[in-house]
């Protein structure tokens, strides 16, 4: 298929909502309007005031949503089946994107389905390993069978790495595609190291500082963390540890550490600042698709320490650009980043190899991934057995 689509967009969360899911699919949508393609997209009404900005240069529909337990200020959608019904019968799209796996989600499927339109879904967030750290570890096995029978109902699920897609594939998934993430780094680089930022943190020039951004939630494996630092601490006493984000384990965190610095949430310029101002990042969760904050940290000039799982295994050299660990081996972990600022110079050495490691991985590209996989989408029928053949990682 050529010429232009029509891609409408389902989705629970979008900018200027801050997570990895909504920034991801803010820049995927601003690189099909700059190709000229037409997006309309439906999610849920975030609060009494939302509205679609004015500027926005796509349609966009607001439906009834329910709050996220765990999620403050985030909503999943009601289910929307004959408003998309309706919608989509009057102005046809040439392909569904459903970015999220709610209620909604799944009725824009049914809908498409029945209307025949080509559906393409995504995977961002491991659920049925977040309901473990929740409480709700026995639905488990309910939450990844419905996430399996969801994505298979589309003709082609999106991963952001090839790791998860094989571990997709191996757990029954059709269609599996690779589309990568990409990186600003016009944002993101070295030269946005501030020295005043670092004088409020009360650290000098020679002093190491270390951070982690992200969700401060019990998911993110945040005891590793600590624990990490502590470490680091016996050979550096004048560390710092700065956590830049937010979440339910925030207070609980400030109350036990106030050594530590809580930067709170961050965005822009400001957050590429906090970034590039530390010299190294600590990112030892278990649960991640993917991991933006990986890629930001190596286009800021940050070595990484990090399990070999979603962007780390794939974005990290070890003893190269960052270090790391085998999932699940805490003490691999901790000795990871115990030897990039114990060795001579192998701090120094990754610093300067980190950024120009993600160089390469700029939106442009990501982009041209996205419009492949949908045009591919369109012109074939659902896959029909999960086999290797299936997977077809599109080129790097």
């Amino acid at each position: 298929m050529t010429g232009f689509l029509h891609v409408a967009v389902v989705t629970e969360t979008y900018p200027p909502e801050v997570n990895g899911v909504a920034m991801t699919l803010g820049r995927m949508v601003e690189g099909l309007l700059a190709r000229g393609h037409r997006v309309s997209l439906t999610r849920p009404r975030q609060h009494a005031q939302d509205a679609p900005p004015a500027s926005a240069r796509h349609a966009t529909t607001l439906v009834r949503g329910l709050p996220i337990p765990g999620y403050a200020g985030l909503k999943f959608g009601l289910p929307a089946r004959r408003l998309f019904l309706r919608q989509w019968r009057a102005d046809r799209p040439d392909v569904a994107q459903v970015v999220t796996e709610g209620p909604l989600g799944a009725s824009a499927i049914a809908a498409a389905r029945e209307l025949g339109v080509p559906v393409v879904s995504e995977f961002h967030t491991n659920f049925h390993a977040y309901s473990r750290h929740y409480g709700f570890g026995w639905l488990e096995g309910l939450v990844a069978a419905h996430l399996r029978r969801l994505h298979n109902r589309s003709r082609m699920t999106l991963v952001p790495s090839r790791q998860l897609g094989v571990d997709l594939l191996r757990r029954g998934y059709h269609g599996v595609r690779v589309v990568a993430r990409g990186v600003d780094t016009a944002l993101f680089n070295p030269a946005r190291r501030s020295a005043a930022l670092r004088a409020s943190w009360n650290v000098s020039d020679s002093d190491l500082v270390v951070t982690h951004v992200g969700r401060l939630a019990a998911e993110k494996n945040l005891s590793l963390l600590l624990a990490t630092f502590n470490a680091i601490r016996n050979y550096a006493p004048s560390a710092r540890l700065v956590l830049v984000g937010d979440g339910p384990s925030r207070r609980r965190l400030e109350q036990g550490h106030p050594e530590h610095i809580f930067a709170g949430m961050r965005h822009g310029e400001d957050l590429a600042a906090h970034y590039a101002s530390a010299d190294l990042f600590l990112f030892p969760s278990m649960t991640e698709t993917y991991g933006n904050v990986t890629l930001e940290a190596l286009a800021s000039g940050l070595p990484v320490v990090a399990y070999r799982m979603a962007a780390a295994a794939e974005l990290i050299r070890h003893g190269d650009n960052g270090m790391l660990a085998d999932a699940g081996a805490s003490d691999q972990f901790v000795r990871a980043a115990l030897d990039l600022v114990t060795y001579p110079g192998a701090l120094r050495r990754a610093v300067a190899a980190a950024p120009t490691s993600v160089a390469v991985l700029d939106w442009d590209r990501v982009h041209e991934q996205l419009v492949v996989a949908l045009r591919e989408a369109i012109e074939r029928p659902a896959i029909a057995a999960p086999d290797a053949a299936s997977f077809g990682f599109l080129p790097d």
